[in-house]
């Protein structure tokens, strides 16, 4: 496993800016009539996500960054129900919508676990520090 030095050598981080880049891409490709709506919702759900896992990271504390890292998850449902709206109304990219989906639940499984394993650290760090004193 390699050092995290930076938000940027985050897995996570890396295949949601990859999804946003995805999500930018389809909202360039909806309608005319959606540019201002849901278009720009995508678009702001999109990069809500690694801006998030990135402002976490770089947070001072784990409560914070595990804070952030529950926003980029709920910036991710958000930007899943805007996708499949996208869909329902046969707005066009419905073959990608489906890969990209299950991109965007692969990320959320990502963070889960990441969540995990940072509120274990915190744990461990803390009965360490209650058994000392």
């Amino acid at each position: 496993m390699t050092e995290v030095r930076s938000y940027r050598d985050l897995a996570v981080w890396q295949r949601a800016m990859d999804a946003a880049e995805r999500c930018y891409r389809v909202a360039s490709e909806l309608p005319t009539e959606e540019r201002f709506a849901l278009a720009d919702q995508i678009r702001r759900s999109a990069v809500s996500v690694p801006s998030n896992i990135a402002e976490g990271q770089s947070r001072q504390t784990t409560k914070s960054y595990v804070a952030h890292l529950r926003i980029a998850r709920g910036s991710l449902a958000e930007l899943e129900t805007q996708l499949l709206l996208a869909d329902r109304l046969h707005l066009g990219c419905t073959g990608r919508l489906d890969d990209l989906c299950e991109e965007l639940i692969e990320i959320a499984k990502m963070l889960s676990a990441l969540i995990r394993s940072l509120n274990k650290r915190a744990a461990a760090a803390k009965v360490n520090t209650d058994s000392q004193i």
